[in-house]
C-alpha cells in the first residue's frame, strides 16, 4: 500500500510525503522546520519514518524548512547535480546537512526506487520524481515546469497516481495584477503550467494505467480549486471517463488538511 500526503501546495510553500509499508520521504521541503513538523504531527506521520528527502529545485517555496528540518532531524537530502551545488552555494546545504546527488539511475530507499526526470522551469536543473514501490506502484510528481516535455510524459506514463501541477487559470492570470514581465514568465515555456496543459494531458494518463490524481501548486492569485478541478473533469468528461469510476481526484490545498490519496 501507497499513500501520498500533501503536507503543502502552492506559492507559499510545497512538501509532498510519500510512504510505502511504513517508510516514507519527502519531496521538498517549502514551508519552515516548524510548520513541517506541525504539518505531519496533524497527518499522524512519525518523523522517524522519513528515510529522505527529494528537492525538485531551489526556489524558496520548495526548500524555505529544508537546512533546518534535515539538520536537526538527521534525514538525507538528494537534489541534482546543479540543485545541490547551487544548495551548496546559499549555505542550505552545509556540513551538517547530508546532502546526495541523484542522477538518472535514481537512488534506492526501504523498498521505493525514485528516480529523477528534468522540467522545464526557470532554473538549472529542476527536475520531478518518480516513486516505484516494491510491489509495482508507481508515482509521479510533475510540478514547476512550463511545458510538458517528451522526458516529462515517457516518466510518467504508465504511473498509477500523479501530482500534477495545475497553476493557473489562463484568463485569472492575464486579467490580474501581475507586471506585464511576470506574467510572460508564468506563461513561458519555462514557467507553470495551465489548468488547460494539466488537464489536457490526464485522459492519456489515465488510458495508460493512472488512477489517481493530485492537483498541485495552484496559484493564490491566478487561480481557485473549483475552476481547476472543473477544468480537469472537463477534459475527462470528453473522453468519456468519470470520477470515481475511472479516477479519483483531489486538488491539494495549500496548507494539509488531513487528506490522503491510498493506492
Amino acid at each position: 500500500m501507497a499513500k501520498i500526503c500533501p503536507l503543502f501546495s502552492g506559492s507559499q510553500g510545497n512538501s509532498y510525503y510519500i510512504s510505502s509499508a511504513g517508510n516514507g520521504i519527502l519531496i521538498d521541503a517549502g514551508r519552515s522546520a516548524k510548520q513541517i513538523e506541525n504539518a505531519l504531527a496533524a497527518n499522524q506521520i512519525d518523523i522517524d519514518t522519513i528515510r529522505a528527502i527529494f528537492v525538485t529545485h531551489e526556489h524558496t517555496d520548495h526548500i524555505q524548512g529544508l537546512r533546518v528540518f534535515s539538520s536537526r532531524h538527521k534525514i538525507k537530502v538528494y537534489a541534482s547535480y546543479d540543485t545541490m551545488h547551487t544548495l551548496e552555494q546559499m549555505g542550505v546545504v552545509n556540513e551538517k546537512v547530508d546532502g546526495n546527488e541523484i542522477d538518472s539511475r535514481g537512488v534506492a530507499i526501504d523498498g521505493m526506487l525514485i528516480k529523477p526526470f528534468a522540467t522545464s522551469h526557470d532554473c538549472i536543473g529542476s527536475v520531478g520524481y518518480t516513486v516505484e514501490m516494491s510491489n509495482g506502484v508507481k508515482v509521479a510528481l510533475a510540478t514547476d515546469t512550463g511545458i510538458i516535455t517528451d522526458e516529462i510524459r515517457r516518466a510518467i506514463t504508465g504511473c498509477s497516481a500523479v501530482i500534477l501541477e495545475s497553476n493557473h487559470d489562463i484568463g485569472m492570470l492575464m486579467n490580474g495584477a501581475y507586471p506585464y514581465q511576470l506574467k510572460r514568465r508564468i506563461l513561458s515555456d519555462c514557467g507553470h503550467l495551465s489548468n488547460d496543459a494539466c488537464s489536457k494531458l490526464l485522459p492519456e494518463l489515465v488510458e495508460s494505467g493512472a488512477t489517481r490524481f493530485i492537483l498541485a501548486h495552484l496559484s493564490r492569485d491566478n487561480n481557485i480549486p473549483m475552476i481547476a478541478e472543473n477544468s480537469a473533469l472537463y477534459e475527462l468528461a470528453q473522453c468519456g471517463m468519470k470520477k470515481n469510476r475511472d479516477f479519483t481526484l483531489m486538488v491539494a490545498p495549500p496548507e494539509t488538511c488531513g487528506e490522503s490519496v491510498i493506492i
